[in-house]
């Protein structure tokens, strides 16, 4: 692609700049290249300096709204110091080399609506003036991919991928800006979260996964928060199957955060499904323990773990479905119940319930 400007803040007659790209699939940690062609206008023209940005339109939250602008996050000075005469035609090569954390336009060859692009910066007589940014397409690395697609066999389905200014809490975060995928729940998980929001920062050894759930807990209508006809509503070419079934909108509060760590190494030996679906596993227990009910589900299931997975189960069950461990009654009869098999855990809740009757009766 070719973009062709003439820099008008450097006055009439001043240079045309065409910038040539190699339009080749670009990868994070990969490297664009290209020449910049300068043409002298009708009077010579001293170039201060030639440099390359790599832009993107970030959203940035202000005052509860959202407002987007564009943030140069890569420069690669050319050159500088030199006059280009009248008409004089002058080429100069660049390899631009990508930075690792550079966020993704494209997923199983569908646009995600992420605006990147790469513009020229040339200075003279002290005016600057930029190029119009040439459009930079970015597809997944290997280990994104894989990762991705996992989710989508799942059954998680995309809303959107935006870009947002400021850090990931806790991360190794480099650029000024994250990219945060978020998805529908996969139908099996659509009571126990509202959202899942995805981080990918990738490095030279590896890949930092950064998993949030309820971000924002908005409640699912069965579509997708863009219009359906868009590209981040779309399936992204079987990657992700649309939005999930519609489900009720769960209790808010802290959003539970994951995070993990993938090299690029041996990525087809791995099993994918049982190591994605154990960091979901992990993110909900995470959220259950910030609810309202999150002292009885947490003893049984701490229950469970010394008795046995199916005494957890059950006593987790019980705290759940009852609610207030004051109204149990009676439990007097659970202590016939210590020898049976897988059933030990449930003698915490009568030990529950005795702590109770005894703060009030202090009461």
């Amino acid at each position: 692609m070719v973009f062709k400007r003439v820099l008008g803040s450097l006055g009439v007659g001043g240079p045309v700049v065409d910038t040539v790209l190699d339009r080749e699939p670009v990868r994070p940690g990969g490297v664009v290249r290209g020449q910049v062609r300068l043409r002298g206008g009708g009077r010579a023209c001293d170039i201060e300096h030639l440099t390359l940005e790599l832009v993107a339109r970030v959203e940035a939250g202000h005052g509860g709204e959202e407002r987007v602008g564009g943030v140069v996050f890569d420069r690669l000075r050319l050159s500088g110091g030199f006059r280009l005469d009248t008409r004089e035609h002058r080429d100069v090569p660049f390899t631009l080399h990508i930075p690792w954390e550079t966020p993704l336009t494209e997923l199983s060859g569908q646009p995600l609506g992420v605006a990147l692009g790469i513009r020229i910066e040339l200075a003279s007589a002290g005016a600057k003036d930029h190029g119009d940014p040439d459009e930079l397409i970015v597809r997944p690395l290997p280990v994104q991919e894989a990762v991705l697609r996992t989710l989508g066999r799942l059954g998680f389905g995309l809303i959107a991928a935006d870009l947002r200014l400021g850090h990931g809490p806790g991360t190794g975060q480099t650029l000024p800006f994250h990219q945060e995928i978020e998805l529908t729940p996969a139908p099996r998980y659509i009571h126990d979260m509202n959202e899942l929001a995805l981080t990918l920062l990738t490095g030279p050894d590896g890949m930092e996964v950064v998993l949030e759930a309820d971000k924002r807990g908005r409640p699912f209508s069965g579509a997708s928060s863009r219009d359906a006809s868009s590209p981040a509503g779309s399936s992204s070419g079987g990657s992700f199957p649309g939005p999930s079934s519609p489900g009720k909108r769960l209790p808010g509060g802290p959003a539970a955060l994951g995070r993990h760590t993938v090299s690029h190494e041996d990525l087809e030996h791995r099993d994918w499904i049982a190591e994605v679906d154990s960091w979901i596993q992990a993110l909900i227990a995470a959220r259950t323990a910030h609810t309202p009910r999150a002292g009885a589900i947490t003893s049984g299931i701490t229950a469970g773990t010394a008795a046995g997975t199916a005494g957890g189960m059950v006593a987790a069950g019980l705290g759940d479905a009852l609610g207030n461990l004051g109204s149990l009654g009676n439990l007097g009869d659970l202590d016939d119940l210590e020898g049976v098999e897988g059933l030990e855990g449930l003698k915490d809740l009568k030990d529950l319930r005795n702590a109770g009757h005894e703060e009030a009766g202090q009461g």
